[in-house]
């Protein structure tokens, strides 16, 4: 045989190039995280705990132990983040509410573009 046999080669090549499709997707990320910063904060600083919004059961909404209906959710996150720039909700939903009533309340902070949002879990 006078020629060379290249078909191993290719077989390496093909599945060194399946290898650098799968992983090169991997390596994009377009994840934007808040990082802090390692300073430490002013000694006359004291951040403002959260405020704190359960959903109940019956699909009742409460801001800060204080009922309130979602339009008036609304009006009072607005007063409050216009008070605070560095505004943060936590929402605690019962486990049986309705899925629509936490969909509710997490589109009215989208909408107030409250960005520092927790989610409370047991």
């Amino acid at each position: 045989m006078n020629e060379l046999n290249i078909t191993p080669l290719l077989d390496l090549v093909f599945v060194l190039l399946v290898i650098f499709i799968i992983t090169t997707p991997q390596l994009v990320n377009n994840l934007e995280i808040n990082l802090p910063s390692g300073k430490k904060p002013p000694a006359d600083h004291k951040p403002k705990p959260p405020s704190r919004i359960d959903v109940n059961s019956a699909g009742q909404i409460s801001l800060d132990d204080e009922v309130v209906t979602l339009p008036q959710l609304k009006d009072k996150l607005a007063a409050l983040q216009a008070a605070n720039s560095d505004f943060g909700v936590v929402v605690k939903g019962a486990d049986d509410v309705d899925y629509q009533v936490m969909v509710n309340v997490m589109d009215t902070l989208r909408q107030l573009d409250i960005t520092k949002m927790g989610l409370a879990t047991e």
